[in-house]
């Protein structure tokens, strides 16, 4: 698709910029080779581009498909999708009629299916019209209904009086609720902020949404992920609870044996020595029953025996507890105590699992804080200056150096920005750029010379080469010429130099790639180290080197990020690699 955008349009003359109607549809009117051609962007469901011809067929399109009431496909006949409404402009009393055909539905939105508009100009339309929108459409009289005709041609009026008041509307507690040429009437209570412009408006108000949309997503995920760590972390506070409570009272248990243990020992003895003498089990809990009666001890502490499994049951000191009458009662404590001790050791593994899930809680937010400090507004891209689609750097004395990046931008450079005053340099190796110092009339000083020889060296095929050290020379503009000696040819890029030619022996190839700050954003630069240096404190110096330009851009920007103001990291890490790569001579290097 881009290909054939070239092929058509490329050094086109742009001629008009226009939208169909009212329709999400801008048409970009171009002439090329004597034919005018439409680039088509239709602004609505996925979106589309369509290269339509002067015979108004498609020559191209982003996406290409088959529709119910139109295709785009190449060479068939470019068509309007069907209109989404009336034309509010072109709208007569008898449309607006056609309001009560939508029967029961709400008259807000009868009225943006009629006319194809936005909900809040049809809410704008009935505030003034002091009709309910919520109205049903079926129930509107004559007088409501030429009332909505009068409003919306007062609406138009107020449009085509070109009479802006460009303004963000404001809610009490500081949001941002909309953008409006015109202060709407259905916003009369609230603030307004005025705005030089309605694109400036607009720009605004959609790049704070943007913004919100991006913190909104940040704080629903950072909320998704908490919720479920805290319904963890509630589950294992209730364990460590349970867990704790149970410990707690095993080793009670434990302690009370201890307390009881002569007694408790006295009335195991006692029951194993009567069934030893051959005592029914029945006879022996009959005998502890009568004397638990009369509160003889120990036998008071009786509660039940089960002969199946030789258990005691007693009450001691208001705990229940459970002894084995096949061992003495200090052997029964032992058990509740290792008991105990098995639920501690769960519960300090409880506890350093709790404590990982409040770290993980914890992490979560502040990335998501981190997440929202680091999520800037929108900002209006940068405007480049002329001079950035070629190579350049601002020399130790502030002059403006300009490198060609290929053959085509060294003849740009030489037959278009070469001026009277300015310094010429070039190198005698194949795949050298042209260099100019723009002097603007001054004599720059030797460091400037030696800077400007520097550059070209770096990023001539001397850098791939992997070449330390080249000669480069400097002439005066009137020794650059395109005209050959006769029966010769000149490829494009290339020039003829006439003249002596003054020589900067051995210059090292080296540049320096960093950041500074220009009106509170981070700007890529490069160029000689000593040019550099001056500009910025934050550089790192790059020789010739086998790394590729991704990697090593990657590198470059780690290591900046590395030596910058915590203030200005999050900032450089952000670099797109392009920007630092577009600074690499040839796509590769190494660090020094």
């Amino acid at each position: 698709f881009c290909m054939a955008l070239r092929k058509y349009l490329e050094n086109g003359i742009l001629e008009e910029v226009s939208q169909h109607d009212l329709e999400r549809i801008v048409e970009i009117h171009i002439r090329h080779g004597g034919q005018r051609y439409r680039l088509i962007v239709e602004l609505f469901e996925k979106g589309n581009i369509i290269l339509v011809s002067p015979e108004n067929r498609i020559l191209h399109a982003l996406f290409y498909r088959r529709m119910r009431d139109r295709n785009i496909l190449r060479d068939e006949e470019y068509k309007y999708p069907p209109q989404r409404g009336i034309d509010p402009e072109k709208a007569e009393l008898e449309d607006i009629y056609k309001l009560r055909d939508f029967g029961g539905i709400e008259t807000v939105r009868g009225l943006t299916r009629l006319l194809g508009i936005s909900g809040s100009y049809a809410e704008e339309i009935l505030f003034r019209s002091k009709i309910d929108k919520d109205k049903p459409c079926s129930s509107l009289s004559d007088d409501e209904i030429r009332t909505i005709f009068n409003n919306i041609r007062d609406i138009l009026h107020e449009i085509r009086s070109e009479n802006y008041k460009p303004c963000i509307i404001v809610d009490d507690g500081g949001g941002w609720i909309g953008a409006a040429p015109f202060p709407l009437k259905k916003y009369s209570t609230f603030n307004i902020l005025n705005v030089e412009t309605f694109n400036r408006a607009l720009d605004e108000y959609y790049a704070r949404s943007v913004h919100g949309e991006k913190v909104k997503q940040i704080e629903e995920k950072a909320l998704q992920e908490t919720s479920r760590l805290e319904r963890t972390l509630e589950e294992q506070r209730r364990s460590l609870e349970e867990l704790m409570g149970k410990a707690h009272a095993y080793r009670r248990i434990g302690d009370i044996i201890y307390g009881h243990l002569h007694e408790l020992n006295s009335l195991i003895e006692r029951i194993m020595m009567e069934k030893r003498g051959g005592k029914d089990w029945e006879d022996i809990i009959a005998e502890l029953s009568e004397e638990k009666e009369r509160n003889i001890l120990p036998s008071a502490y009786f509660i039940s025996l089960n002969p199946n499994t030789l258990t005691l049951k007693i009450s001691v000191d208001g705990e229940m507890l459970d002894l084995s009458i096949r061992a003495p009662a200090q052997q029964s404590a032992s058990e509740y105590y290792k008991r105990a001790k098995k639920l501690e050791d769960k519960i300090e593994g409880l506890k350093k699992a709790i404590e990982e899930t409040i770290k993980k809680i914890e992490d979560i937010k502040s990335r998501a804080l981190r997440e929202v400090e680091g999520t800037e507004t929108l900002k209006p891209s940068r405007r480049k200056e002329w001079y950035e689609k070629f190579r350049w750097f601002y020399s130790s004395e502030g002059f403006l150096v300009i490198g060609g990046r290929d053959a085509s931008t060294n003849e740009v450079l030489i037959r278009r920005y070469m001026e009277e005053h300015d310094i010429v340099f070039h190198a005698d190796i194949p795949g050298s750029p042209f260099t100019i110092i723009k002097t603007g009339g001054r004599q720059p000083s030797e460091e400037t010379m030696l800077e400007a020889a520097q550059f070209t060296a770096s990023y001539s095929r001397a850098w791939r080469e992997q070449i330390r050290a080249i000669d480069v020379y400097w002439v005066r503009p009137e020794q650059v010429s395109k005209t050959p000696p006769s029966g010769q040819y000149l490829p494009r890029g290339s020039f003829m130099i006439y003249g002596a030619r003054n020589y900067i022996k051995n210059v090292p190839l080296e540049v320096a790639i960093g950041v500074r700050k220009d009106d509170g954003d981070i700007k890529v630069i490069g160029g000689p180290t000593s040019a550099i240096s001056k500009q910025t404190s934050i550089y790192v110096r790059v020789a010739p080197g086998n790394l590729q330009s991704g990697r090593l851009a990657k590198e470059i920007r780690e290591r900046l990020a590395s030596i910058a103001p915590q203030e200005e990291r999050g900032a450089i890490l952000k670099i797109p690699l392009e920007d630092i790569q577009a600074f690499i001579p040839l796509g590769q290097g190494s660090i020094i």
